[in-house]
């Protein structure tokens, strides 16, 4: 059994259809790049894998749960956490405050995860005290994605950690990504090509809210009439 399954998904944001038709299996142990233009609708399937945006129809289950019409709250229960493009950390709490609010459970496997998280990412050690808005905005996409780890997770969807970030940074978050993606299944939105190579195995890309393409991300890298048309690169 895949751990995601996604068939001929459709959503929906006001009265407006977003995605049309999307179809995917993801399994467990994976790292998966979503890729496509920009407005292609990446976004909003990982907002609607959360519950942030309603399903009209299809199916989207986890370990052959439905996840149609619950609550993000819910969702995250579940074992799905979300690093959004905005960050999605509290400004005015320091790292270690954020991190402590991401707790479902107070008990020692929390805590030696919290631990894990410092390890991967010095500058948060480092930095522990501190409020996250006085953090660089790569300290922020790191505070970001170790909070989405807080809780024992089955997947991370993490959308556009690249965004706005200096090369050498994007360089270390990529290999940190590689390091989660032993432990968690990762679904992985990114315009970063490079990036994408680094932390995926495997690619879907959205085209106007259709799955229009999948395949190994090592055939993607060879294939330049298939990367101008759908990625402009």
């Amino acid at each position: 059994m895949s751990l995601l399954k996604v068939e001929n998904l459709v959503s929906y944001i006001g009265l407006f259809t977003i995605l049309h038709d999307v179809n995917m299996e993801i399994n467990k142990g994976e790292a998966v790049a979503i890729l496509g233009r920009n407005g292609a609708g990446k976004t909003t399937f990982l907002r609607t894998v959360m519950g942030m945006v309603k399903t009209r129809s299809g199916v989207l289950e986890l370990n052959g749960t439905s996840l149609a019409g619950r609550t993000p709250h819910k969702i995250s229960r579940m074992g799905i956490a979300i690093c959004p493009e905005d960050y999605g950390v509290f400004d005015e709490l320091t790292i270690e405050e954020n991190l402590i609010l991401a707790k479902h459970k107070k008990d020692k496997a929390t805590d030696e995860r919290i631990e894990y998280i410092l390890e991967l990412f010095p500058d948060l050690q480092k930095a522990f005290k501190r409020q996250a808005r006085t953090l660089s905005g790569g300290q922020r996409q790191m505070l970001s994605v170790g909070r989405a780890l807080v809780n024992e997770t089955e997947l991370i969807l993490i959308d556009e950690p690249s965004k706005g970030l200096a090369p050498v940074v994007i360089e270390k978050m990529a290999l940190a990504l590689k390091e989660i993606s032993k432990k968690s299944t990762i679904l992985l939105v990114e315009q970063n090509f490079h990036m994408a190579q680094i932390v995926t195995d495997r690619y879907y890309i959205i085209d106007e809210g259709r799955t229009v393409h999948n395949g190994l991300m090592a055939d993607l890298e060879k294939d330049d009439e298939l990367k101008q048309r759908h990625l402009g690169l």
